[in-house]
């Protein structure tokens, strides 16, 4: 069951990840990683031109966010080729066809043990930076930016280049 699992507890923020016994990275905070800026879609991008844009620029996966900045979701490369070849979608489509909603988030001040837990499941974690927002009358919400996305081979690449064993 899911309460008695450490990693999921860790993953959905119940349980302190800093445990005893774990590698010399997994407190280091997931900011240490230096991800790139992402190459981010909005909803309107047709699947057609959302292929193009991810094969030009030599990415896998994009982010999809809409211009309030709120994040729907990730399209893929593959998953966007596979429903248009297999004529789920049509290519003139907006690419929030083909967008997967689900998806796990990580901030810059988590650790790389949450995300290790994370990435243990999901292909892939968005980063996010959240911050306050207000308008005329002084009321307030919270809006997250998208700073990166990360995968396992991001982790595996920086525990690697920087082994302190």
């Amino acid at each position: 069951s899911k309460f008695v699992n450490d990693k999921w507890m860790i993953k959905n923020g119940f349980l302190n990840d800093a445990q005893e016994h774990k590698p010399w990275w997994w407190n280091l905070k997931v900011q240490k990683l230096n991800l790139s800026a992402p190459l981010i879609l909005l909803p309107e991008v047709s699947c057609q031109k959302a292929i193009e844009i991810l094969q030009e620029k030599g990415y896998d996966q994009a982010p999809v966010v809409a211009e309030s900045g709120h994040i729907l979701g990730m399209v893929t490369l593959s998953n966007t080729l596979s429903s248009v070849l297999d004529g789920n979608v049509e290519f003139s489509e907006p690419v929030t066809k083909v967008t997967y909603d689900q998806f796990s988030k990580i901030g810059l001040e988590d650790s790389l043990g949450k995300l290790s837990c994370i990435l243990e499941n999901d292909p892939f974690a968005i980063v996010v930076h959240e911050q306050m927002q207000f308008n005329g009358n002084g009321s307030s919400s919270t809006k997250q930016t998208v700073l990166g996305v990360v995968t396992a081979m991001d982790l595996l690449t920086f525990v690697s280049r920087n082994d302190k064993k």
